[in-house]
């Protein structure tokens, strides 16, 4: 699958994309700095619902979001991780495998918490205001 997006259309890209992956809950998102990975997460985030403030998870690692009907939405950013030590002391394996819908920003810092239902993203800068997303199971495309 293949979206191209701007600010203008990102809340549909981010309902197509949903609507496209259907029953997968763990998304390694990847991309330059300035892609827009957080931007979109936040159209995610409110798609599936979340009630929360959607903010950048980079100090904290993990930011846990509740939706409407109760449910937790995890965004994670792995930019700042030294090793995967540092990963497990932090929640995220235990996030990962909460069965909850998981946005992993940064996912190649840690690529032994992405298994096969994982659904990877990688974005690409267009231009200044346009994006594409590429969908794919191998995070190494």
């Amino acid at each position: 699958m293949e979206l191209t997006f701007t600010l203008k259309t990102m809340a549909a890209a981010a309902a197509e994309l949903l609507a496209e992956t259907g029953e997968k809950r763990v998304f390694a998102i990847h991309g330059e700095m300035g892609a827009g990975k957080t931007t979109f997460v936040y159209a995610l985030c409110k798609n599936l619902g979340v009630v929360d403030d959607v903010s950048s998870p980079t100090f904290p690692i993990i930011n846990e979001y509740e939706t409407a009907s109760g449910k937790s939405i995890f965004h994670i950013d792995l930019y700042r991780l030294d090793d995967i030590n540092e990963a497990l002391q932090a929640g995220v394996g235990e996030a990962i495998d909460s069965g909850d819908t998981c946005f992993v920003e940064w996912p190649e810092r840690a690529p032994a918490f992405f298994g096969e239902d994982s659904i990877h993203l990688y974005f690409t800068v267009i231009n200044e205001t346009t994006r594409l997303i590429r969908t794919g199971d191998n995070k190494y495309i």
